[in-house]
């Protein structure tokens, strides 16, 4: 039984942390990115070049601040699971996908967005994968035994 619960905590904590490292590499491109990506293009149907210099001064912005989410929801997750999820706190339990899902769902829902209503064709199935990994996680982590706090 020590066992089965070490190995589950483990699997979910590698769902958490598989997000996180994607989410910190998004975060660095998406921050250091000098145009847009090329769904984006596909998206307005435009070049980078093309764009108006105060869209592309807009459009950067916002892949900055989207960047920054990516790389802060990738640094508190790490950060719950070297911490409180490595010491069974409980909070940590629910911290974790909640995190993940307070930021992925809206991920997912622009990403699907994009892709029913223009002609992009957005990395939606990412946004997907960690919704699915925070749900995964939670299913995973072994539940208290009886009498355990």
């Amino acid at each position: 039984m020590f066992i089965d619960r070490k190995l589950r905590k483990r699997a979910a904590g590698l769902s958490y942390g598989i997000t996180a490292v994607v989410s910190l590499v998004l975060g660095g491109v998406y921050v250091f990115k000098q145009s847009f990506m090329p769904y984006h293009a596909d998206a307005l149907s435009m070049r980078w070049s093309e764009l108006e210099a105060v869209n592309q001064v807009l459009i950067s912005a916002l892949m900055t601040v989207s960047g920054g989410g990516w790389f802060t929801v990738g640094v508190v997750i790490l950060i719950l699971l070297v911490f409180p999820f490595r010491n069974d706190r409980r909070w940590a339990v629910y911290a974790l996908p909640a995190v993940i899902l307070l930021f992925y769902i809206p991920n997912l829902s622009a990403t699907l967005a994009v892709l029913q209503n223009t002609p992009g064709n957005p990395p939606w199935q990412g946004n997907a994968f960690a919704c699915l990994s925070a749900v995964v996680g939670f299913a995973l982590y072994p539940k208290p035994l009886e009498g355990e706090s």
